[in-house]
């Protein structure tokens, strides 16, 4: 994939399938440490030691439509190629959570992506699942949580055309506030 943020997308329509109500995404990006951290926490199933030792293989999947899971493999293989690395934790019932860093100055180093977009399509997709996004620079940080903006709405439903644009709109300006 051409953009963390692509890889992102893929690894949290895994949490949504496995039945996930809040997911939690951080990304720090810092040019003064040369890193790029991004974790991706869930409350879903989870995983048994059975999964979580063959989930780094390519085509593991728990999927029965379909016998192909690339996302943690592509995902492991793209922080590998910079000198970073992966981990996860997960057990039954407890969740999940992925965590890669990548050394930001590799030439191989995916850039970002469009983060405001991956957002709104997790909403979109999943307007019952709790969402925060969280993001920290070094000259920057905020924090967007879907929980929030549901407490001001109240019974007007995430994915209404109006409320993704608000969204796509709002992130966007936090990412460049």
């Amino acid at each position: 994939m051409k953009e963390l943020s692509l890889h992102i997308l893929d690894l949290v329509q895994n949490s949504i399938r496995a039945m996930a109500t809040r997911v939690a995404i951080s990304v720090t990006d810092s040019p003064s440490q040369d890193r790029v951290e991004i974790a991706i926490e869930d409350n879903g199933h989870g995983m048994d030691q059975d999964l979580l030792d063959r989930v780094r293989e390519p085509f593991t999947t728990t999927r029965t439509t379909r016998e192909m899971g690339l996302g943690i493999p592509l995902f492991q293989m793209a922080a590998e190629q910079t000198g970073g690395a992966l981990s996860i934790e997960s057990a039954p019932g407890q969740g999940t959570c992925v965590q890669a860093t990548f050394v930001r100055s590799h030439v191989d180093t995916p850039p970002l992506g469009d983060m405001a977009e991956t957002i709104v399509t997790l909403v979109q997709g999943a307007p019952e699942t709790e969402f925060s996004y969280r993001y920290t620079g070094d000259d920057r940080a905020f924090v967007f949580d879907t929980e929030e903006i549901r407490a001001v709405l109240e019974d007007v439903p995430l994915n209404e055309p109006e409320v993704l644009s608000w969204i796509r709109d709002h992130l966007r300006e936090l990412e460049t506030a």
